[in-house]
């Protein structure tokens, strides 16, 4: 299967960088909106202006979206998938419906496939929760991000006039955890489950007080949250947050049983040096689906929630059977 890249940031490199560990796919090219001479991909990918991109559709089987949710995906991804098969990693959770309504729409009327919202969390994590609420119905759901860097939303501060440069640590409640897990059944938000600090790079002469203020109310990312905001030099964040680890887990408590109870703990957990090569790899996994969707004949917007794990797997059917069931 043919692939194509439309952004260059670190999701875009992830993404090609997974690609070259598949046996079953050709990375056609990388298309950005820069100067395609300004980039040196990372293992020598064609890169394209994305003004060209609709003259290699018939190149391109599944096409991976990796801008950002705020501005990016919300007009790519209903863009595209009406002349592609697409994947994203939109993680605007409260907007997913609405975004996967428009993608759905565009997809049936171009005939094509396409998944959104796509990595792990939205994602593995969504699809970990669907499995505690069905196999444990009677208990609570509990998720906790990081300590860690959150793409989506460091990409939401540096969309802001006068940001050059940000990252954004999700950090969970120390003492929440500590309850739930000495038995404590809470009815918490992750508002109050987390905080976040951000690191900012302004440009010289930028009101940072207006940009602080407009981070914290920030509606989907920070509005409610603990939020503490640090602004610092471009050397100082180029020297102290190169790193991009992140991580979280999953886990549902449950109850069984009529005469005895028996309580249950289902947990998911993920331990991440390199947030976005891992979402990549997730995104690529997904692009496989796609294509294999696409030959099936099938058309409009999927979730995690509709795809089979089969369709992820570089090996067949019986072969999985064999060897993993």
């Amino acid at each position: 299967m043919k692939v194509g890249i439309v952004g260059y940031g670190n999701l875009g490199k992830g993404v090609e960088s997974a690609i070259s560990y598949t046996k079953d796919m050709e990375l056609v090219g990388i298309f950005t909106r820069r100067n395609p001479k300004s980039i040196k991909s990372n293992i020598h990918t064609t890169v394209y202006s994305i003004d060209t991109l609709y003259e290699m559709k018939d190149a391109i089987d599944v096409l991976i979206l990796c801008g950002g949710s705020v501005k990016d995906l919300p007009k790519q991804t209903k863009q595209y998938a009406k002349d592609f098969n697409v994947v994203d990693s939109y993680d605007i959770h409260d907007q997913i419906l609405d975004h996967f309504n428009a993608v759905h729409q565009a997809s049936i009327e171009g005939k094509h496939i396409s998944i959104i919202s796509v990595g792990w969390d939205p994602g593995l994590f969504s699809l970990n929760r669907l499995y505690g609420q069905a196999v444990l119905p009677n208990g609570k759901d509990y998720t906790f991000w990081g300590k860690g860097v959150s793409q989506g939303h460091s990409d939401a501060i540096r969309k802001i006039d006068g940001v050059v440069d940000a990252r954004e640590y999700t950090i969970p409640m120390q003492e929440v955890i500590d309850k739930i897990k000495s038995g404590e059944d809470l009815s918490i938000s992750n508002k109050d489950m987390h905080r976040r600090e951000c690191f900012v790079v302004v440009k010289e002469g930028s009101d940072v007080k207006k940009i602080e203020t407009e981070i914290k109310k920030m509606p989907h990312y920070f509005e409610g949250y603990q939020t503490s905001v640090h602004f610092i030099s471009q050397e100082e964040m180029n020297m102290k947050h190169k790193n991009l680890s992140h991580g979280g887990c999953v886990f549902r408590k449950g109850i069984t049983g009529s005469k005895h109870l028996f309580h249950q703990v289902m947990e998911y957990r993920l331990t991440l040096e390199s947030n976005p090569e891992f979402t990549a790899s997730i995104l690529v996994a997904y692009a496989r689906a796609a294509y294999r969707l696409a030959n099936e004949g099938q058309i409009g917007c999927k979730t995690i929630f509709d795809v089979a794990p089969i369709y992820l797997h570089e090996e067949n059917r019986k072969e999985l059977i064999k060897k993993l069931l």
